[in-house]
């Protein structure tokens, strides 16, 4: 499922609520996705105040084990084909990687296949979404990531129509 428009996004966004709580943890009450994925985004707001395609990464990081519950393994690649034509080509990529142990990622700098600036920007996405399970956070409200969403879409639209693009 391609998503092709900011409106189809916050639908699914918004339908994850009460889905997926936060697997094998003990910290009191359960954290549902849609919590899950604020607080991701709002960790990496404040740590990356300008880097808005990676907030947005930490915000659909996840939404492929709402495509296809169940499907752990295939869920990164899941997602980042989903808001690839949404949301362009560098959250997609962030959104893939998330995924990969920290070892794999060096591994890929290694042989040239990520930069140290990917590689950093997706350990920060995983130490975000690992610190995004804590229950009683006010990590905001989903409608506060409409203007960002768009933003993010209306510059990935730019890029993808712009000549030698």
């Amino acid at each position: 499922m391609e998503l092709r428009s900011v409106d189809e996004l916050m639908d699914l966004l918004h339908a994850c609520r009460g889905g997926g709580t936060a697997p094998d943890r003990d910290r009191g009450a359960p954290v549902d996705s849609r919590e899950h994925a604020l607080q991701t985004a709002a960790l990496l707001r404040r740590g990356r105040p300008a880097d808005k395609e990676l907030q947005v990464a930490g915000l659909v990081h996840a939404i492929g084990q709402l495509l296809r519950p169940g499907d752990d393994t295939g869920h990164a690649d899941l997602a980042a084909d989903s808001v690839r034509p949404l949301l362009g080509e560098r959250v997609a990529r962030l959104v893939r990687l998330h995924a990969l142990g920290a070892d794999d990622l060096v591994r890929m700098h290694a042989g040239g296949w990520a930069d140290a600036t990917l590689v950093e920007d997706v350990l920060a996405l995983r130490h975000a979404d690992e610190a995004g399970w804590t229950p009683g956070v006010d990590a905001g409200v989903l409608e506060d990531w409409r203007t960002v969403l768009e933003l993010v879409s209306d510059r990935a639209r730019a890029t993808h129509h712009s000549p030698g693009a």
